[in-house]
């Protein structure tokens, strides 16, 4: 009786709390195409404006950036507005995505209100962790950076303002008023800015120009083309796009492996189609959580440097974690050197114990997760197995009951959960110590978001030229 008075009450929260939280509503009427692009593209401006506009009142950048490994899944930019980027949408919404898969959280999401309260939720949630972020990095990142203590509070409220913006910029995206989802968009957005730039930037180097294209154009002219196939000091080069391009190609081509299982609909007769399952069953979500684990690793090895074995001298901690004075964002030795992955060809080949060890800690790191995802991200086959029941079709050969489904699908989804680990591992870990451009978190990232647009632009033209057939598969 408890918990059900628990429940309630909760329910009752959320719903008195969300009057007063924002809301972008929904189009009166039907968005054309056209208008939705024109409103993702107001939405991508503002992000790349703000990703631009330095904080009010810092005087210099941190000296380290602990949140290096996460700028390209966050959509962040050090110094600026963006210096969050969606950071804590992803957080807030990787947490309620965990509560509901792992059932701590009991709602029928066939019913509207229940979806509309676990909507809220997050939303709640996320403000919780914009303004718990923005507190927590503008004091102790950027506060000794201001000129004047009361300069803080105007650097949180930067911090808050822009992630909230964000929020509701994604929020207007996804209600309709644009294509796909806004926080897709920025990341793709940010990998992409990050790929030109390493192509075309004119900024100096040591050795000549940043970007590939005008370092070999420059090259050329001075006779030595042959400097632009390999650069030291990770800089880009000839090598690094070519593998960029092949492994944008090689994940385009992997995307589209899947196993169909054919399945009829019970609510119309005749209609028949497939149940694609993909060979990368997981998706991303398990690298992003490998490098978050590895990252937090690095981090906590810091602390415990800087506080116990700030020399390198205690024979203890040299076991964990060995930096240099100088530069502290790379382990120099220890465990914490060993998993994590040189950084270039160069210091791939000068270390090769470490190379190997690397990729099989994190292709390992990346395949467990990818079990543990299946089962908390509700991917198993008996969730997936109720939702086609749910969705009115049954497959041909086999008793409409969760578990004859159930068996069915259990012949591929576990093994294509460890496959999945195991190829998008080696992948991530491989492009990162090659050296692509973007890193190989982001361009997995880049390629998966890619395939979802292109998949959300055919659906939005079914909407636009065959609106009985987009009401036939449940569009409308």
């Amino acid at each position: 009786m408890s918990t059900r008075q628990n429940e309630t009450g909760l329910r009752r929260i959320i719903r008195s709390a969300s009057a007063y939280v924002p809301q972008v509503p929904k189009p009166k009427k039907k968005i054309s195409l056209t208008e939705k692009f024109v409103w993702t593209g107001i939405a991508l401006f503002a992000y790349l404006i703000m990703g631009q506009i330095p904080l009010y009142g810092v005087t210099d950048d941190p000296q380290f950036d602990f949140l290096a490994f996460a700028r390209v899944i966050f959509a962040a930019q050090q110094g600026t507005l963006m210096e969050l980027g969606i950071g804590p949408i992803v957080t807030a919404g990787l947490l309620m995505q965990l509560l509901k898969g792992s059932d701590l959280i009991r709602l029928d999401f066939k019913n509207p209100d229940d979806r509309s309260l676990f909507t809220s939720a997050t939303k709640i949630v996320t403000i919780i962790v914009i303004v718990a972020e923005g507190g927590l990095y503008g004091f102790s990142v950027y506060g000794p950076l201001v000129a004047h203590a009361d300069i803080i509070p105007v650097v949180i409220a930067q911090l808050i303002f822009a992630s909230f913006l964000v929020m509701l910029m994604d929020e207007m995206v996804q209600k309709g008023w644009g294509v796909g989802s806004g926080l897709s968009l920025f990341i793709m957005a940010g990998i992409a800015q990050t790929i030109l730039w390493s192509v075309f930037s004119p900024l100096p180097a040591p050795d000549g120009p940043i970007g590939i294209a005008p370092f070999t154009i420059q090259a050329g002219f001075d006779g030595h083309v042959q400097d632009a196939i390999f650069r030291s000091g990770q800089l880009p080069s000839i090598f690094g796009l070519s593998l960029t391009v092949a492994v944008i190609l090689i994940l385009v081509y992997i995307e589209g492996i899947h196993v169909d299982i054919p399945i009829v609909s019970t609510k119309y007769r005749g209609f028949t189609a497939v149940y694609p399952i993909k060979l990368l069953y997981t998706s991303v979500i398990p690298v992003i959580l490998a490098s978050a684990l590895i990252a937090n690793g690095i981090f906590m090895g810091q602390m415990m440097w800087a506080n116990y074995n700030p020399n390198n001298s205690n024979p203890f901690f040299n076991w964990i974690a060995q930096f240099d004075a100088e530069q502290q964002q790379t382990p120099t030795g220890g465990i914490l050197y060993y998993i994590t992955g040189p950084r270039s060809l160069e210091a791939m080949v000068a270390d090769p114990v470490r190379a190997a060890i690397y990729v099989v800690f994190f292709t390992g790191i990346v395949t467990v997760f990818s079990r543990l995802w299946v089962e908390l991200g509700g991917l198993s086959a008996r969730t997936a197995a109720r939702n086609l029941l749910d969705a009115d079709v049954q497959v041909p050969g086999f008793r409409r009951s969760e578990g004859s489904v159930e068996t069915l699908l259990n012949r591929y989804i576990p093994s294509l959960t460890i496959i999945s680990g195991v190829i998008i591992g080696l992948l991530a870990a491989l492009s990162d110590m090659l050296g692509v451009f973007g890193s190989g978190t982001g361009i997995l990232l880049m390629v998966n978001i890619m395939v979802s647009y292109y998949q959300t632009l055919v659906k939005e033209q079914i909407d636009t030229y065959m609106p009985k057939l987009a009401a036939l598969l449940g569009r409308k």
